[in-house]
Parts: C-alpha cells; structure tokens; sequence
C-alpha cells in the first residue's frame, strides 16, 4: 500500500553557491553524501541538487514537511550501476515508521538547470 508521495525541483543554480559554503552542506548533507557530492566534480552542483530535491520529496511524501525529522538523516546512495536509492536513520527513521513506512522508491533526474525527485512511500 502506498503511504505517501512526494515530487520536488530544486534550481541548480542556488544549490550551486551551496558548494561554497561548507557549513551549509554539514547542515543539510551527511558526511558520505558530501563525499560523493565532491567526486562528482564537473557534476557536483547536480548531484548536490537532485540530492536535496530528494529530501524536500521525501518529506512531501511523509505529510509533514521538514518537521519532524533531520535533512541529516535522509540521505541518497548511488548503486553498483548508478541507482539511487533513499536511505533513513534516526530521527527519519521514526518518521517513517510513525506513517507506516517499510520501503522507499526514488527516481532523480537533472538537466542543466533543474533537478527533480520523486519518492514513493510503500508500507
């Protein structure tokens, strides 16, 4: 059963100066997302937004907005083959729970100047 959905786009270019500002990014990101934002290079400000367009989706998804829970504590791993997949822990763990949520579907996609994700909330 589908407990929620959520779909976000977040404009590259103001997550662009987010790599800038290291405070920022400990903030928002996780110590392993930040890793792989910085690998990506030419590719970072993308990746650093598709990956904060997932976390503003999985919270649209929950129902509650970013109340509730840690940005920290969601966080986006790459596959073997380049999947993505949602990760939670801790404060967005219990969230997730709270709802009824077992699994996390994510699809991310980002093109010059935007990024969008979409997450599904299956429990």
């Amino acid at each position: 059963m589908i407990r929620g959905i959520g779909v976000d786009v977040v404009a590259v270019a103001r997550l662009r100066r987010w790599l800038e500002d290291e405070r920022l990014l400990k903030r928002y990101f996780a110590g392993q997302e930040r890793e792989a934002i910085y690998q990506r290079r030419d590719g970072a400000a993308l990746s650093l937004a598709a990956r904060f367009a997932a976390k503003e989706a999985f919270a649209k998804a929950l129902g509650t907005g970013f109340r509730g829970f840690n940005l920290r504590d969601v966080w986006v791993v790459n596959d073997a083959l380049g999947k993505p997949e949602l990760h939670v822990s801790g404060t967005a763990a219990r969230a997730l729970a709270r709802i009824g949520g077992k699994r996390l579907w994510l699809s991310l996609t980002h093109e010059q100047e935007n990024a969008i994700a979409m997450v599904v909330i299956e429990g």
